[in-house]
């Protein structure tokens, strides 16, 4: 029986919490190491869904997301539905410990350069890198040691037996993170907006280009020409193929339309290999909270 939903990292990670937003509590979930596992799982059935996160907004791109997507590309995979996170990190220690007992931090890269913060102000902690934010509470936690914490999710403390010391340790409170839920096959998920924000669509799309000057300007005008709002641009290396690369873009709209339709076929006479990654539902953008 397959899970209904692969995530990277262990319980409590805020992936394990995307992975719950799209599915539910009661969802039977996988937990993988890696973003290419969780592709993986879903390909070979192990999931009927899968959840990675594409970009947050402190951090910028997760470029092993948008890697997977080539790497699977003669796979059905296709991206169902996106969610937007609010990320907040605390500070988490065994039962016991006080912040004066504290002399390392543990936590995923990333998740420690949310948080410089906390460091400038407490100049006798040590970060220190981690594979996973709840991972780090789990080893913190399992390692007896008393001199130790780690930055993780209150969710990571419920989960471990961990005593969140503080919490909202983040530098900006505006600190999100988008998830995007990929299936195969016909999986969908429901066609909604969260409150009452209207419905509004997205395509994403995976291409390549011939190395000639305007090529990429002259694939976007099949968009704009059309009125189709382009959101976001990645490029990414190709493998093997040095300094050429590939290109991802989000636009507003759905293929079916018939603005979208046109300019696929449009785009498509000046990519080298065009492919859409799916349409679904925006998420609706966050308020941006002020900085403290």
């Amino acid at each position: 029986m397959p899970a209904d939903v692969a995530y990277q990292g262990v319980a409590a990670a805020f992936g394990h919490e995307a992975a719950i937003a799209f599915a539910g509590e009661s969802a039977t979930t996988l937990a993988c190491r890696r973003f290419e596992d969780v592709f993986r799982a879903v390909v070979d059935g192990a999931a009927s869904l899968g959840v990675v996160p594409i970009e947050n907004t402190l951090a910028g791109s997760v470029h092993e997301s948008y890697d997977a997507f080539a790497r699977f590309e003669a796979e059905p995979v296709r991206i169902v539905a996106e969610r937007v996170l609010r990320i907040s990190h605390a500070l988490i220690v065994p039962p016991g410990v006080s912040l004066r007992d504290v002399r390392r931090v543990f936590s995923h890269p990333l998740a420690l350069s949310q948080c410089e913060g906390l460091f400038r102000a407490h100049p006798e902690l040590e970060a220190v890198a981690a594979f996973n934010t709840a991972g780090a509470v789990r080893q913190v936690l399992s390692s007896g040691a008393r001199d130790a914490a780690a930055i993780a999710s209150a969710r990571a403390a419920r989960t471990y037996g961990g005593v969140v010391l503080l919490d909202g340790i983040e530098d900006l409170e505006a600190n999100y993170t988008r998830f995007l839920a990929i299936a195969c096959g016909d999986r969908t998920l429901p066609e909604t907006s969260p409150g009452d924000a209207p419905v509004r669509w997205k395509t994403s799309l995976l291409f390549t280009l011939e190395h000639r000057p305007g090529a990429l300007a002259s694939l976007l005008s099949a968009f704009s020409d059309r009125g189709l709002n382009l959101v976001k641009i990645e490029s990414r290396p190709l493998l093997g193929r040095p300094f050429e690369y590939a290109f991802y873009v989000d636009l507003l709209g759905r293929v079916g339309e018939p603005a979208m339709d046109e300019a696929l076929a449009v785009a498509a006479r000046f990519a080298r290999a065009l492919r859409s990654l799916g349409s679904y539902v925006a998420a609706r953008t966050p308020e941006i909270a002020p900085s403290r």
